[in-house]
């Protein structure tokens, strides 16, 4: 196998590695650990999962002007990813638990409350828009 040189598709490489990985740990945090999602982790899923597959192909077809269809997503997915983490941290305590109408804390806390699931989506989220930011300002087409 020969490595990556062109930065390019390093780049998109590593975005579809990180919104691949974002989707296999939500499924995770579901299927494996049995954690209901609440209406928000839905949406940031939606919004997600599309970017695994159009980065994967992007890269494998060597098509960095993927960016173009994975930016909406992005632009979605950030603030609302934002939202629920705000949500989290100014909710009613560390008892509540996602519900369908929104989410104040969640389920799954570890390293002290440090780590969340909305905080992990978020850092996803901002990951690939960096990553996709950065296709978009290196554009040749």
């Amino acid at each position: 196998m020969t490595p990556i040189r062109d930065p390019h598709r390093l780049v998109l490489a590593a975005t579809a590695l990180v919104a691949g990985a974002a989707t296999v740990g939500s499924l995770w945090f579901s299927l494996g650990l049995g954690l209901v999602p609440c209406t928000l982790c839905w949406y940031q899923r939606v919004l997600m999962y599309p970017l695994a597959v159009v980065l994967g192909v992007g890269f494998v077809e060597h098509r960095t002007g993927v960016w173009k269809t994975a930016l909406p997503f992005v632009a979605l997915g950030t603030p609302l990813a934002a939202y629920h983490t705000l949500l989290q941290v100014t909710g009613p305590g560390p008892t509540a638990r996602c519900t369908t109408g929104g989410c104040a804390t969640v389920q799954y806390r570890t390293l002290g409350g440090l780590v969340t699931i909305p905080r992990l989506s978020l850092l996803g989220f901002v990951l690939v828009g960096v990553g996709v930011a950065y296709l978009a300002t290196r554009d040749r087409t």
